[in-house]
């Protein structure tokens, strides 16, 4: 089976997302016009101090202007069915109707898997037979469209995924808890991770949600925060 390791790449965000956060969050309480506003911020602790009081306050569309856009590759379908099931995002995915799987396709090994090494093979093995199955169908004529149908959840899949800040901070606070199952979780982390490279501010917010509300509202708690 070639290399499936997990890729995330942030490939597309505004120049200064700071800024237009802060002239957002200006233009509601201010008689200046955007413009006036955007071209006099250059005080980074003022600006900051805004925002964080601003989003604290609830205000979420002052950050709804920020656009982001992920490269992701070698995720499972049983990843991308999570993560599509989400709102305000966009994606472009690797197509099971026009693009043919060649030999033994890549696959996603769920860790709880891979830590048995009987089970690991019994699964590794399954894959193999999948694979066989699916070639001779596509040698017969069938479509790929309908040769498909026999790809498990573990089949290997590549996005583009774009989704506004406001939904990351939000995708953030749901998958990083450690109830979130741990593909879309590691995911997740790696999304956070190429942004707060670019924007360190942002580090507090792209949190699992006991940190920002203190508590946790779970039903089953992991006993890092108390429950509410």
């Amino acid at each position: 089976m070639p290399d499936t390791k997990m890729s995330v790449k942030l490939i597309s965000k505004p120049q200064n997302i700071l800024k237009t956060v802060y002239t957002a969050c200006r233009t509601c309480y201010s008689a200046l016009s955007p413009e006036e506003i955007n071209a006099s911020a250059d005080d980074e602790e003022k600006m900051l101090k805004l925002i964080e009081r601003v989003i604290s306050s609830g205000h979420y569309s002052t950050i709804e202007h920020i656009q982001l856009s992920f490269a992701i590759s070698n995720v499972s379908r049983a990843c991308t069915h999570q993560l599509v099931r989400h709102r305000h995002m966009s994606f472009s995915q690797k197509s099971q109707r026009y693009v043919k799987e060649k030999g033994e396709f890549d696959y996603i090994i769920p860790s709880q898997i891979a830590a048995n090494i009987e089970l690991k093979e019994k699964f590794e093995k399954h894959m193999q037979e999948v694979a066989q199955l699916y070639q001779e169908f596509v040698e017969a004529g069938i479509k790929a469209e309908d040769a498909r149908a026999i790809l498990p959840n573990a089949t290997a899949s590549s996005m583009v995924a774009s989704l506004n800040l406001r939904e990351l901070i939000h995708l953030a606070n749901l998958r990083l808890c450690t109830r979130a199952q741990f593909e879309i979780r590691t995911l997740i982390k790696k999304m956070c991770d190429e942004v707060i490279k670019e924007e360190p501010w942002l580090k507090p917010h792209l949190v699992p949600k006991c940190e920002r509300l203190g508590y946790c509202d779970e039903d089953k708690s992991c006993g890092r925060m108390p429950q509410r």
